[in-house]
């Protein structure tokens, strides 16, 4: 009897067990690599995986930050990784180079590119950029961005000196070496700056004849992805999103946890100035706006064509 009744009792602790262990293994694993090292643009991506958002739709994401920012969209497409956290600029330049790319979630969705110069500098308009160094980091975009803005003031690329400074932006403007720079992100260099006892003046890109883009965006290999399983990916993404804008204190206490290094004042300010640019509806696509970015892209010389946006971006149903 005593048997009988052990053996009635482990039935059910054995069959938990087996349903746990079937849940476990019932998880699609998803591999997401970032564009660059932790930080709050990414903040979304962390609050749905610490309120646990991702696990209640099935998935495991595993979150890696890349030793080169290069890498991950190479990495996707070789299908070496299931998503990358891209840039829209660089998504048009990729794919139309071959790389098999499609854009299918959004996770900032205005552009954090500015101009920045001193607001106590002789700079207070763009026309005043005649004769003037620009410091930059990356050429080829943002010599794009540049020679919009410029052309708005009846300036050209040949009326300013571009030095590149490579990724000290803000040290070349405050140390004098130039006298503005392109490429300093809103969210971060403005604020640096302002830590540092400097004030800054930025020209939004967006406002001085540069169409609006996404800043961040998800992308995926067309020929490998499982539509079905990103789908759940992006419903626990916009999970995370609401929360992030509902509770943004206690959404900062999820995101540096376990990431003390990340507790700074620089990543305070730029939490705060970065919450209003996340995509409300990272499944969201204006085709009209991608459409139109890529003529800009065209015109610039950065693609040869123009291509159709379902070539390069993606509804998941």
């Amino acid at each position: 009897m005593f048997r009988i009744f052990l053996r009635l009792a482990v039935l059910p602790i054995a069959f938990a067990i087996m349903l746990a262990a079937q849940s476990a293994q019932a998880n699609d694993k998803l591999t997401l690599l970032l564009d660059w090292f932790v930080n709050p643009d990414h903040a979304p991506i962390f609050v749905a995986q610490e309120r646990g958002y991702f696990a209640a739709r099935g998935l495991d994401v595993e979150i890696i930050a890349p030793a080169d920012p290069n890498d991950p969209p190479k990495l996707v497409a070789a299908g070496r990784a299931d998503i990358a956290v891209s840039y829209q600029p660089q998504l048009h330049v990729q794919v139309a180079a071959g790389l098999p790319l499609t854009r299918f979630g959004t996770l900032i969705a205005t552009p954090l590119n500015t101009l920045l110069v001193l607001e106590d500098g002789p700079v207070k308009s763009i026309a005043d950029l005649k004769g003037r160094k620009i410091g930059f980091s990356v050429g080829g975009f943002e010599d794009a961005l540049l020679r919009a803005m410029l052309a708005r003031h009846g300036l050209s690329l040949d009326d300013i000196t571009l030095v590149n400074v490579n990724f000290s932006l803000s040290p070349a403007l405050l140390s004098g070496q130039v006298d503005a720079v392109i490429g300093a992100y809103r969210n971060f260099e403005l604020n640096q700056m302002d830590i540092e006892g400097y004030r800054g003046r930025a020209f939004y890109v967006e406002e001085h004849g540069v169409p609006s883009y996404d800043e961040l965006i998800l992308v995926a290999n067309p020929e490998h992805m499982d539509r079905a399983v990103l789908r759940r990916f992006l419903d626990a993404l916009e999970d995370g999103v609401q929360y992030l804008v509902n509770h943004p204190e206690e959404s900062w206490k999820l995101f540096i946890r376990g990431r003390s290094e990340l507790d700074d004042e620089l990543n305070r300010r730029a939490w705060r100035d970065t919450l209003p640019r996340f995509a409300l509806r990272p499944a969201a696509l204006d085709r009209a706006r991608y459409a139109r970015f890529a003529r800009f892209m065209q015109e610039q010389g950065l693609i040869p064509q123009a291509l159709s946006v379902a070539e390069y971006a993606t509804i998941l149903e």
